[in-house]
């Protein structure tokens, strides 16, 4: 949706659309940067998980879903779907949006970093 706004917004004042897909590469390669910190724990192979479990298709999947992983109670009775919204806010604090969870705290508050952390994560298909 955000891209759509953008678009719309660059192209009406006459900004090409290349323009646009080279603003989310730019947010995408800003959110693989911050995704190094990430990877001390999670992978982004498909096929295995490490530390934490694999974030390759995170953005809109099931809390807890992947199989061969042991996710803490806290997070498996969650309920939560990982939309950008509620990665947004566990970015922000992963231990006061699911208390009890066994991650490490997480605190990235910075709005635009968690915009760029959240590009780099819909682009892992």
């Amino acid at each position: 949706m955000r891209t759509k706004i953008i678009s719309a917004v660059v192209l009406g004042l006459g900004i090409s659309s290349a323009a646009v897909a080279d603003t989310e590469a730019m947010m995408q390669a800003a959110g693989a940067e911050l995704f190094n910190k990430c990877t001390a724990c999670h992978t982004t192979d498909t096929s295995k998980n490490a530390f934490g479990p694999s974030l390759v298709g995170v953005v809109g999947r099931e809390a807890a879903s992947l199989p061969r992983f042991a996710y803490s109670d806290a997070l498996k009775n969650s309920g939560i779907t990982w939309t950008e919204e509620n990665l947004r806010k566990w970015i922000a604090g992963n231990d006061q949006f699911v208390p009890g969870t066994r991650m490490r705290h997480v605190e990235i508050t910075d709005k635009a970093e968690q915009d760029y952390l959240l590009a780099y994560l819909k682009s892992l298909k």
